[in-house]
């Protein structure tokens, strides 16, 4: 049936028949969170008869991480940790500030968030406007960067506010366990899932997804999907433009056992792929997005054609319009004009290798045991979100 007749045959409706036709209802914002659409992504993108599921994250209000904000916060006061009209602080490049100021409507707290001058400045307006208090840190700290900055002003705001309560995204199993729903959702909507790829930067999305599919799906491939530049999964750190994922730490949170491979991608591929997706598909997102769709594309392409893949979309593309969707700051950074390579550089081991474009790597190990901490010099320019 062609599509546009589809939509210009109406039949009329009695009052009833629109009323149960009607769209999701809700009483709150926080009641909208989850339940969010797959996608099935082809050709174009992918090759001709290949391709993937995209859980589109981005339907939630303000993105993936309203899961993990509002069962952080909740979880938190049922424990007594954070009491009744308290200050939540936490350090976030966007979306997690998102969703705990929906968390903070939602249960009568105050929030304040530290970030750095990458911020968009789309996210910055948003936050303000939903209550939000934002405080940017000026200068990166001299060996953990941007990332280690935000998190000693953190420091300084609980001891400011004394009953105020730290999330602390990276280690806190809570950001794990908030994203079980997620998993059963896709279990529901696609029956079986004999790949997941999902990028990896707290480490909360990837773990609690991946956990729950595996006991579903014994065999389930887990595909992770870093940024140059990130350390991870072992490389060293370095200058890193896309926000999101990555980090210059060693998050609590990082299932390590759960992957089977790591895919870093570098902050042009991903451009080059979120922009062919909305070129195509018109369903497309950021810096995320655009990575583990790159990865997924190459995944779809030389996996058996019967396997069934899921790939884990964390936002949409609005709060990427100054940076990702702008063709004058793409120029500015050298992101234009770089096709990937139809398949990845093979490293036998993260460290034998400083990778600055799409590379693959099957040995996934722990890359450090002590876990949240900063390595030396990283001089970073984007964060983990």
């Amino acid at each position: 049936m062609n599509h546009l007749s589809s939509v210009l045959d109406f039949v009329p409706l009695s009052p009833a028949q629109l009323l149960a036709a009607g769209g999701r209802q809700a009483t709150t914002p926080a009641a909208l969170v989850g339940g969010t659409p797959v996608l099935w992504v082809g050709e174009p993108f992918a090759t001709p008869g290949r391709g993937f599921w995209a859980k589109l994250e981005g339907h939630n209000p303000g993105g993936i991480k309203d899961r993990a904000a509002l069962y952080m916060v909740q979880a938190a006061r049922e424990r007594g940790q954070l009491l009744a009209g308290a200050r939540i602080v936490e350090s976030t490049s966007g979306t997690l500030g998102l969703g705990l100021a929906l968390a903070g409507i939602a249960y009568g707290h105050p929030v304040s968030v530290v970030t750095d001058p990458g911020m968009e400045p789309q996210v910055a307006g948003l936050l303000r406007a939903y209550g939000a208090e934002i405080h940017t840190v000026s200068e990166p700290h001299p060996a953990g960067g941007w990332q280690q900055a935000r998190r000693e002003r953190v420091g300084e705001l609980l001891a400011a506010y004394p009953d105020a309560w730290c999330p602390d995204q990276y280690n806190n199993p809570d950001n794990v366990a908030a994203y079980r729903p997620l998993a059963h959702e896709l279990v529901a909507q696609l029956g079986r899932v004999d790949t997941l790829v999902v990028s990896v930067g707290t480490g909360g999305h990837s773990a609690g997804v991946g956990r729950v599919l595996r006991g579903f799906f014994p065999a389930l491939r887990v595909v992770g999907v870093d940024t140059c530049g990130s350390t991870i999964f072992g490389q060293p750190a370095g200058t890193r433009l896309m926000r999101g994922l990555g980090s210059s730490i060693y998050p609590g949170n990082v299932a390590y056992e759960l992957f089977d491979e790591v895919h870093w991608v570098a902050a042009p591929e991903a451009v080059w792929a979120a922009r062919a997706l909305a070129n195509t598909q018109y369903a497309t997102g950021g810096w995320s997005v655009g990575a583990v769709a790159l990865v997924a594309r190459w995944i779809a392409r030389t996996c058996a054609a019967e396997d069934r893949i899921a790939v884990v979309f964390p936002d949409g593309p609005h709060r990427y319009v100054s940076t990702v969707f702008d063709d004058d700051w793409c120029r500015t950074h050298q992101l234009l004009g770089h096709t990937p390579a139809e398949d990845p550089l093979e490293i036998e081991r993260p460290a034998d290798t400083v990778v600055s474009r799409w590379a693959r790597c099957r040995t996934v190990e722990r890359p450090h045991p002590a876990l949240g901490t900063e390595p030396a010099g990283s001089g970073l320019v984007g964060v983990t979100r």
